[in-house]
């Protein structure tokens, strides 16, 4: 923990070097990670900055946003001076900043490379304890007509059915389609079963004259795509 923060109430900063004055004064850019999650906090304890809690926060987490960005609202109350309402607001925030980057990432016209794909499912998928697979249905010209969760499974795994998968891209009009998966574990090299999984769904779709594009395994940190990788 920095020590030109530790044991300071805001009141006692430099008024250049408070959160909101500083943001007001030089932009958002630039504040820390910790400045940042003490505007959310707002406010500090008898013995403690709202700047030194957003610290510990941060430290509990490794420092990683991404890591961060997992906590359920008992992680954040289990630390001391985050009430119930502070846990929700830290949460709020961190939801806002996933759904701008999907929302970003959907409205690009067209899908050109595993990169476009990731940018769409990482930011859903990368947190998230549980398994979910997910389908992307595109067009001819390879944009985006939708997008579907299929399936939602537990730590270890999830099971999908194929017939649905082809109903629904039938039912789009869908040219071609690309799969997604995230793998909790953080390791994204895919398992024997994915591997089967993704066979059997190229045959059910060159059957339907749709292409099965790419099979994206999701984590937060790595991904992993079959096309790039030759599988496909």
């Amino acid at each position: 923990m920095s020590a030109e923060y530790k044991n300071l109430t805001i009141k006692d900063w430099a008024l250049e070097d408070r959160p909101r004055e500083k943001m007001i004064k030089r932009g958002i850019n630039s504040l820390s990670d910790a400045e940042l999650l003490a505007i959310l906090i707002n406010t500090g304890t008898k013995n403690e900055s709202a700047v030194a809690i957003a610290q510990r926060i941060l430290l509990s987490a490794n420092s990683n946003l991404n890591e961060l960005g997992k906590y359920t609202l008992a992680d954040f109350t289990s630390i001391k001076g985050i009430g119930e309402a502070k846990g929700i607001t830290i949460m709020a925030a961190l939801e806002l900043g996933r759904r701008r980057k999907q929302t970003e990432a959907l409205n690009r016209p067209k899908i050109e490379s595993s990169s476009d794909i990731i940018e769409i499912f990482q930011p859903q998928l990368a947190d998230l304890p549980h398994e979910e697979f997910w389908v992307l249905f595109l067009n001819r010209a390879n944009k985006v007509i939708d997008q579907a969760k299929i399936t939602q499974g537990g730590i270890t795994g999830t099971i999908f059915d194929i017939k649905l998968i082809m109903k629904s891209a039938i039912e789009k009009l869908a040219s071609s389609i690309i799969v997604c998966h995230n793998h909790p574990s953080g390791n994204p090299k895919p398992s024997e079963q994915d591997i089967k999984i993704t066979q059997k769904l190229k045959e059910a779709s060159q059957l339907f004259e749709i292409a099965l594009l790419d099979h994206i395994i999701i984590t937060d940190s790595e991904c992993y795509s079959f096309a790039d990788n030759g599988i496909l």
